[in-house]
């Protein structure tokens, strides 16, 4: 139990073997119903190959679109949509990469056909089918789980006025919906979770959330209790997603904004292949930034500093050494640099302006610290400082840091902090490889405006 412990905090999960199972079979099945048992003449591996190769890349899919991520119970969204999303661009990319194996077979004269046996027919019976019985297999997994934990226990809060109709809608909607307790008061949210061991806090009046952020929600997640808050009106203009129906009435999840495993695991395939396709560029660039600053700058060459990254964890972070050695000796400790600082070394201005002299942390990037894209770190002094400052201000640091961030693009160096931190967590919300990708040429595009 404490070995799959370890593998389920590292993203595996156990449906994954039943998938896996489900989408080697069907391609077999398939070609059973189509042909009987007499197959185009194609050798009995290539079909074994072609079968796993689908299941692969389907499974990859359905890992990278979050399929494997555990979802809150209550209010949870229908499964099948999803999967049928994620098994048409699976069809999809088992379709481009038949294509492109067979060119590269082709042209080394090794086939004549297809490389991989898999035609387009039984692609196209393939979705639909793998779609209905891994929806099948998450309904399996559900109804195990909640034989497992036992039924939602759940705390209803809100002022008395938004409780009545609130209890009158979970009554309607049966046994099903079980309120353990009901609060009248902010502070007593986690109190009645303690006492009722709770696994989910229906929050009916919306204005509570300003008295439940950041603490009351944080507690709430840190002890892996869903909180939800219900919806009106007035948070719709926010242009809120993904809102759920409980008992008929609208409800979101409140979130850290933390990334899940599985998009941080695709982040970090996106940046070292970034790293490897533009290696050519960065390596020279790196090259000549060293040789200008040992002329200009001489030894240390490198500025080590302590700052912040993903989960609060302190790292060692890199960068070419622009100030002064002794541009903290005034005692006035750990600040922001200014305009037209004195600390910094004549003809290092312009290695800050066009950040050259982030690119040592290419280094933190490639041992996992960092990220191309992402919040840009802070020291833990400045941390300390904002946090207090800055309501939610923590919540930065469940995406892992960048060399640049949308805070950078769209704000300026001494944007404050917290206007900053809007951009962080928009970021988190909206994080796609694209828009990852996205920033890295604007950012390119910024340095070279500011710079021209």
């Amino acid at each position: 139990m404490r070995r799959l412990r370890k593998l389920n905090a590292r993203g595996f999960r156990l449906i994954m073997v039943l998938d896996a199972i489900v989408l080697i079979v069907i391609p077999a099945l398939i070609m059973l119903l189509r042909f009987g048992r007499g197959w185009p003449t194609f050798p009995l591996g290539a079909y074994a190959v072609s079968f796993l190769a689908a299941g692969l890349v389907s499974q990859l899919t359905l890992y990278f679109g979050g399929l494997y991520e555990r979802e809150p119970r209550l209010g949870s969204a229908p499964m099948f949509p999803r999967i049928v999303r994620q098994m048409l661009l699976a069809g999809g990319m088992i379709a481009l990469l038949n294509l492109l194996l067979t060119g590269a077979a082709r042209e080394f004269g090794y086939v004549t056909g297809r490389a991989l046996p898999f035609p387009v027919l039984n692609l196209l019976a393939y979705i639909p089918i793998a779609a209905l019985a891994l929806t099948a297999n998450r309904m399996l997994a559900n109804h195990l789980r909640t034989r497992r934990l036992g039924p939602l226990r759940i705390v209803m809060a809100g002022d008395p006025v938004d409780l009545e109709p609130a209890m009158l809608s979970m009554k309607a909607a049966g046994s099903e919906l079980r309120v353990v307790e009901v609060v009248d008061r902010p502070g007593e949210v986690l109190g009645a979770v303690a006492r009722t061991s709770a696994t989910d806090v229906m929050v009916v009046t919306p204005s509570w959330l300003g008295r439940l952020f950041p603490d009351t929600i944080d507690e709430l997640v840190d002890d892996n209790v869903t909180c939800l808050l219900r919806v009106t009106g007035q948070e719709v203009t926010y242009g809120l997603a993904g809102i759920r129906e409980i008992a008929g009435m609208p409800f979101v999840m409140t979130r850290t904004q933390e990334m899940p495993g599985y998009q941080l695991r695709l982040k970090r395939v996106f940046d070292l292949l970034m790293l490897a396709l533009a290696a050519p560029v960065w390596v020279l660039a790196l090259l000549a930034v060293v040789l200008y600053q040992w002329r200009v700058a001489g030894s240390p060459l490198f500025y080590r500093q302590e700052r912040v990254g993903l989960g609060g964890k302190v790292f060692t972070m890199y960068k070419f050494r622009t100030m002064r050695t002794d541009a903290e000796a005034d005692g006035k400790g750990a600040r922001l640099a200014e305009k037209g600082d004195s600390r910094i070394i004549p003809g290092c201005n312009w290695v800050r302006e066009t950040r050259a002299d982030e690119l040592p942390q290419l280094w933190n990037v490639l041992k996992g610290e960092m990220s191309l894209v992402g919040p840009r770190p802070e020291r833990p002094e400045l941390v300390a400082r904002f946090e207090e400052r800055v309501p939610g201000y923590a919540r930065r640091h469940g995406v892992p840091p960048g060399l640049t961030g949308l805070a950078q693009i769209e704000g300026r160096y001494h944007t404050h902090p917290e206007y900053k931190l809007g951009y962080d967590l928009q970021y988190a919300v909206d994080w796609s490889s694209l828009l990852d990708l996205q920033i890295l040429l604007r950012t390119v595009v910024v340095v070279l405006l500011r710079r021209l």
